[in-house]
């Protein structure tokens, strides 16, 4: 088992079922589930128009709090949301809405 599963399984005081490899396939594929649906529910708004084409997105931070989750999972589910083209990230001024969402 990797030091940082380790340190995930103590910190959520999750005892493992399988110790090993099956483990940690198990905490990464969640995390994964996790990540998807939160970018489901930005793509869903954006769809929506809720978001608008140009609006500029929350930090990951402010993502992270407002969806309950690790700032790593925040940043995993904008990546999923910038490979479909959803959105386009601005070095130094943010990440925004793309210009044409309807992919």
């Amino acid at each position: 088992m990797s030091y940082a599963l380790s340190i995930l399984l103590r910190h959520r005081r999750l005892r493992p079922v399988h110790v090993g490899e099956e483990t940690q396939r198990g905490v990464i594929a969640r995390a994964n589930r996790n990540a998807a649906g939160r970018s489901a529910a930005i793509a869903a708004k954006i769809k929506s128009g809720d978001l608008k084409p140009g609006e500029k997105l929350p930090s990951t931070r402010e993502l992270a709090e407002s969806y309950a989750v690790h700032m790593n999972t925040a940043s995993r589910a904008l990546s999923l949301l910038h490979d479909r083209e959803l959105i386009t990230g601005q070095p130094g001024r943010g990440t925004y809405v793309a210009e044409h969402p309807d992919r």
